[in-house]
């Protein structure tokens, strides 16, 4: 074996761990994996030769990667925070999460959460993302952000208080996830506004996602989320269940095809935000198939 193949097996080994700090950190599954495809290109330049933690260098260089394509996403950012287009779900089927997904997903990285990620400044986020989640010492983040130590921690504190006081703590039983969701669904179908409105939070979030040409809505409170959902309800089509970044969902087909994609967060019996994403360009990039959904066939077929 030479050293090049040996290198890259030890890539290979570290990629998940990458690919989780980086989705983490941007919330795009595509620019994550741009980010440890440059973070490879990167090693190959470099070698590992004086490096003692291989790890710990790969994730350096990757956060680095991710900062800065954090920092030129929020230059040309136009529009408010709140605006922006809903984070990438990690889509499996009901039945559990798919191997690869494992690392992605660990620490309850819902998208709920990451939409809250998307409200920091972009060294807040790797402040945060790199000690909290991934436990890597001040010390070695001051560098990332150019501060000090001191200065560093401060900065994830900030974060933790801002994700804090978003109260998106999931409930930890996926089954009474599920319970709660599947009497929300049935309230909805059903028309039961007063049953709806017993099921949310006072102080419920809908947020829906869609596209970049009617952009995102936000809907504040149990009452007008019951409505919202009472008239969704007429178009929704089938409801299937999935699991949205590791949480209860539902992926709502018409003809077999997606027309939205509902992640709930649910805690003490009680729907505390529903992310709804209903871009079309981005739903036919779900792979209804591996979610044991039947496409409908083709004409002729």
């Amino acid at each position: 074996m030479d050293e090049r193949e040996r290198l890259a097996r030890r890539f290979e080994a570290e990629r998940p761990r990458l690919r989780a700090v980086a989705y983490r950190m941007l919330g795009s599954l595509s620019e994550s994996d741009d980010a440890v495809q440059e973070t490879w290109l990167r090693l190959q330049r470099s070698g590992a030769d004086g490096v003692d933690n291989l790890a710990g260098w790969l994730t350096t260089v990757v956060a680095r990667v991710c900062l800065d394509m954090l920092r030129t996403r929020t230059a040309r950012r136009e529009q408010p925070l709140e605006g922006q287009p809903a984070p990438d779900p990690v889509v499996d089927g009901a039945d559990g999460v798919d191997p690869e997904h494992e690392a992605l997903l660990a620490d309850a990285v819902g998208l709920a959460l990451l939409v809250v990620l998307d409200t920091l400044a972009p060294a807040e986020r790797l402040a945060f993302v790199l000690h909290d989640m991934f436990g890597v010492p001040f010390d070695e983040i001051a560098p990332l952000v150019e501060r000090t130590p001191a200065a560093a921690r401060q900065l994830a504190s900030r974060a933790r208080r801002r994700v804090r006081g978003s109260d998106l703590a999931p409930e930890p039983d996926l089954t009474r996830q599920r319970t709660v969701v599947d009497a929300f669904l049935a309230a909805s179908r059903g028309g039961e506004f007063d049953a709806l409105v017993a099921l949310l939070a006072p102080d419920i979030v809908l947020r829906v996602d869609l596209g970049a040409t009617a952009g995102v809505r936000e809907t504040h409170g149990a009452a007008a989320v019951a409505g919202q959902a009472l008239t969704f309800a007429r178009a929704a089509g089938d409801a299937v269940p999935v699991l949205v970044n590791g949480l209860a969902g539902t992926v709502s087909l018409v003809d077999g095809m997606p027309r939205s994609l509902l992640s709930f967060t649910v805690r003490d019996g009680l729907v505390r935000r529903i992310d709804i994403l209903a871009d079309p360009a981005r739903l036919q990039r779900l792979d209804v198939a591996a979610l044991r959904v039947d496409r409908p066939k083709a004409p002729g077929a």
